[in-house]
């Protein structure tokens, strides 16, 4: 019997993406239509809308909806689109990125930026990165895939006239493209192998293949992967994180540092664990030796970046977020060698990190205000100027480095190294903790400089409300899981499929 092609809709499943996106076109008619002087209206009227979304989020907790599924009868649920906790806590790390990118941003589109078009595109890529957790179809996936990654293109290149800008969008745009193509070619090849996009559907097929199609399924399975692994910026795939970062807007970079990675990891769980789990012994270790070499590329090269070369901080941080790359990968190698429930380290890792880089991008913004440059020496003395700003950073930075008092890094550092030692990967868990040891001096290099004696009178650093607000959000996130980090652990518990 054929499936129907007759799909239910269920509304309120599908509002926080669906609202983000209708707020985004609300944004850009209504910038035809506002004067200059009022175009900061549309900064609320986008933060707003996040705030709308994260609250349709409330009556979804339950974790148990579906819609856009077949009508007819089949083997395996059939749904292209499901509101389980996995998809909920994504979407609360995705839309709260979001708005606190939009709190960061409220000042540039004042100053710098094209506001209609900032707030558009930046709504628009949040719609996309929502929408992803939730797709359970190939089709849906790579779609929500590329609603995120377009706008962000364009966000990256927004800064007009600027040549650094243009070159980091130009590179963010070919490699992304490039990974999009071969995303494609291997669900091509996958959907020929099967006969569906469905994930669990296909989870079932799989299993099955003719041998005649064999090594077609298994071209589409190592090409799917490969794609996504130029979207969470895995070693080789990572060439374009360090100048993209340093030629974007700094709020921009915050976004991509954050949503765009929790997109690229959303995507790789679902083709792997929920569609891809026979050909765990191909993926599994295939991502356990890029997780090895991102994690050691990435602090290699933030060790050597030179705290007097111009944008030397953001760099750091790029290089940085390349190597949290290598540590979020660690736990869903470990998931094709011992179970599921290994996945929660990583959502509990994601979380984490994305409180903590917000919040030190957050500082980063209000130095450059007055650094431009923003060189890491620049940092020197901070304490002395914005004391505040110094122990917030400083306290990023710490919980970065998996130390006290950022007790929220250490447990989500140790969550991850547990996952590897239970799946076996003994060797896996050794060079993670070599490249811990190693990311320790250059995070503790710099949080040393704030607390130095500045060279000359110190300045201080005037911070606009909305920065300082989202300086305040994410170091009382930061806190509150310090304080109680098995919040996050629960929050990873509830999330596994």
């Amino acid at each position: 019997m054929t499936s129907s092609l007759v799909q239910s809709v269920d509304w309120l499943t599908i509002a926080p993406p669906t609202l983000t996106a209708v707020v985004a076109l609300v944004v850009l008619v209504a910038d035809l239509f506002v004067p200059e002087e009022r175009k900061r209206l549309l900064g609320w009227t986008a933060i707003a809308g996040l705030v709308a979304a994260l609250a349709l989020l409330v009556p979804l907790r339950a974790g148990d909806r579906s819609t856009f599924c077949l009508t007819a009868d089949t083997q395996v649920a059939a749904c292209s689109y499901t509101a389980d906790h996995f998809t909920l806590v994504i979407q609360l790390l995705v839309l709260g990125g979001a708005l606190l990118t939009a709190l960061l941003s409220l000042t540039e589109t004042r100053e710098k930026l094209p506001a209609g078009e900032f707030w558009f595109l930046l709504l628009s890529s949040a719609a996309g990165a929502a929408l992803l957790p939730a797709s359970r179809d190939l089709a849906t996936l790579v779609v929500a895939l590329e609603v995120a990654s377009l706008p962000a293109f364009a966000l990256v290149g927004l800064k007009r006239g600027d040549r650094m800008s243009g070159e980091a969008a130009l590179k963010f745009f070919l490699s992304s493209v490039t990974a999009t193509a071969v995303t494609l070619l291997g669900v091509s090849f996958v959907y020929a192998a099967t006969g569906t996009l469905h994930l669990t559907e296909l989870a079932q097929r799989l299993d099955d293949v003719p041998g005649r199609l064999q090594t077609l399924a298994e071209a589409g399975v190592a090409l799917t992967l490969v794609g996504f692994a130029f979207k969470t910026a895995a070693v080789p795939f990572h060439f374009w994180v360090p100048d993209t970062y340093v030629g974007a807007p700094l709020p921009v970079a915050a976004y991509l540092s954050v949503v765009g990675k929790a997109v690229g990891f959303t995507g790789l769980i679902l083709v792997t664990v929920v569609a891809f789990p026979s050909y765990a012994d191909v993926w599994g270790p295939a991502l356990a030796a890029l997780a090895a070499l991102t994690m050691t590329v990435g602090n290699v090269a933030a060790l050597r970046q030179l705290s007097t070369r111009a944008w030397s901080a953001v760099r750091l941080l790029a290089w940085s977020s390349v190597a949290q790359a290598g540590y979020l990968l660690v736990p869903i190698a470990a998931a094709a060698y011992s179970s599921d429930d290994q996945i929660g380290a990583t959502v509990a890792y994601a979380l984490m990190y994305a409180v903590v880089n917000l919040g030190a991008f957050a500082v980063v913004a209000l130095v450059a205000r007055r650094h431009p440059e923003n060189r890491i020496a620049d940092y020197r003395g901070l304490y002395a100027a914005s004391p505040a700003a110094a122990l917030a950073l400083g306290f990023f930075l710490l919980n970065l480095a998996g130390l006290p008092p950022g007790i929220i890094g250490l447990f989500a550092k140790v969550t991850v190294f547990s996952a590897a030692v239970d799946a076996g990967l003994g060797w896996l868990a050794v060079i993670m903790g070599v490249n811990v040891v190693i990311a320790l001096y250059y995070y503790l290099r710099w949080t040393a400089l704030l607390f130095r004696t500045p060279e000359g009178a110190p300045v201080s650093h005037r911070a606009p409300a909305p920065i300082t607000l989202a300086i305040v959000l994410t170091a009382a996130a930061g806190v509150v899981l310090s304080g109680y980090p098995q919040l996050a652990l629960r929050f990873a518990a509830q999330s596994l499929f």
